[in-house]
């Protein structure tokens, strides 16, 4: 899934700048516990939502929009599970609840980006 940025410089923009802030908000809410952050989580979280909508809208040109899917679904997939088994496998070494953030944040960002390209992919297999 390469994004070439001069044909597209808007969506990989947002794509660099949510995969970059939700690695940032996982970490900022569990390690370094911001409370700043963590009042305006909602809204950060609703960012990563609307960086995800730009980037399936806008991101992808038609031969690499299955392989944005795939991808997309493995790592929302993956990160979904990994959640939930990260946080009794780490949970002595103190790092579970940041791995799990940070999968939270990116499942914030991946699944609107995932069903945007997915409904534009049928859309565009219909001729509709």
């Amino acid at each position: 899934m390469a994004i070439k940025s001069h044909e597209n410089s808007v969506g990989a923009w947002a794509f660099f700048i949510g995969v970059i802030l939700a690695i940032l908000i996982g970490l900022s809410t569990t390690i370094f516990s911001i409370p700043t952050v963590v009042a305006y989580s909602a809204q950060i979280y609703a960012l990563l939502v609307i960086l995800g909508l730009i980037i399936g809208f806008v991101n992808i040109p038609g031969r690499d929009a299955q392989t944005f899917l795939l991808a997309g679904a493995i790592l929302v997939v993956v990160s979904k599970f990994g959640m939930d088994s990260v946080r009794g496998s780490l949970i002595g070494i103190g790092v579970g609840d940041a791995v799990s953030s940070i999968f939270a944040a990116l499942l914030a960002l991946f699944v609107p980006a995932t069903i945007v390209m997915a409904l534009k992919t049928i859309f565009s297999m219909s001729k509709v």
